[in-house]
């Protein structure tokens, strides 16, 4: 299967491209790491797979609303109890249609 046509494939059956996936799973990853608050943010870049802190800063802000740091450095002892598995359904980053400005696509 060419890349071109993976690529589609994966579009029409999940939404989003596999760059946007791949992004969004790895921003959900960040924000537990952020949310433990042991790794500083660079840290925390390097472990879910960016190579650059800049692009990583940036796709988290557009993602999550607010930079790493301050995600960070913001209180999370509320969802201290919840479970893992369940806290990442309401923390999952969601991709809004602008946000699909990288692919051209509305």
């Amino acid at each position: 299967m060419s890349p071109g046509h993976f690529s589609r494939s994966f579009r029409a059956a999940f939404g989003e491209t596999p760059y946007s996936y791949l992004m969004t799973r790895r921003i959900e990853r960040a924000k537990a790491l952020l949310r433990r608050g042991d790794l500083s943010v660079t840290e925390v870049c390097f472990a879910v797979g960016c190579a650059s802190l800049g692009t990583f800063s940036t796709r988290f802000t557009e993602l999550v609303g607010e930079s790493p740091s301050a995600y960070r450095a913001r209180g999370h002892e509320r969802g201290e109890g919840i479970p893992a598995c369940v806290s990442k359904i309401h923390t999952r980053p969601v991709r809004s249609r602008e946000q699909h400005s990288d692919t051209g696509i509305p």
